[in-house]
């Protein structure tokens, strides 16, 4: 359990910093009260997380050598993806990123009443952080690691680390949004996927049945 736990929380926080969520809380949180966008991001990054789980769950009626290969190959693929894209950036701010961000809360505003209710604020948030999520390289890392590890612990680690990222983007997101260098970023997620993919490997010779 404390392994998937770390590995989730590892994943999610170093993964998520800077990414579109990030950016979506850091945006709503200039505009609407702090607590109500807190409360929207994390509903919807931890269901977001339970479903990904139950999704990785599901991969464990497979035979567990399929599971294990695969894993290894989803993270070496995303590793090595991330640092050649992380290669060729620029070294600037993640503006690609917080644009995508601006786009889809002003997509969602024009939907929106002049004086929203706390509900809606909530709602509003949790709905662009969901879709935002829905697809992302975060959650199909977060399948892969709940077919291998337990998946208790990867459930926690994932939500505490959203809810760190989150935190960090509705409390302080404003100042450092500016500072966070998305080549850093891809650099440093690529890096932590191949840091799983090389346990991955290590593990195969200690499974009974995997070789």
């Amino acid at each position: 359990m404390f392994e998937g736990f770390v590995a989730g929380l590892l994943l999610i926080t170093i993964s998520e910093l800077g990414d579109k969520t990030f950016f979506i809380a850091v945006i709503m949180a200039t505009r609407q009260r702090r607590s109500l966008v807190f409360i929207g991001a994390v509903a919807a990054l931890a269901a977001m997380t339970v479903i990904s789980v139950l999704m990785g769950q599901l991969a464990t009626f497979f035979p567990p050598q399929y599971i294990r290969y695969a894993e290894i190959g989803l993270f070496l693929s995303f590793g090595f993806n991330l640092l050649f894209q992380g290669w060729r950036m620029a070294d600037a701010p993640c503006d690609a990123v917080c644009e995508e961000a601006v786009a889809a809360i002003a997509q969602a505003e024009i939907q929106m009443v002049t004086q929203p209710t706390n509900l809606a604020i909530i709602l509003q948030t949790f709905g662009l952080t969901f879709l935002a999520e829905w697809g992302d390289r975060t959650q199909i890392a977060t399948i892969g690691l709940a077919a291998s590890k337990d998946a208790i612990g990867v459930t926690l680690g994932a939500i505490l680390g959203h809810a760190i990222c989150a935190a960090i983007a509705v409390v302080g997101g404003k100042l450092i949004a500016g500072r966070i260098s998305e080549k850093v970023l891809t650099l440093t997620g690529g890096a932590l996927f191949l840091v799983f993919a090389l346990l991955a490997i290590a593990n195969l010779g200690s499974e009974p049945g995997i070789a």
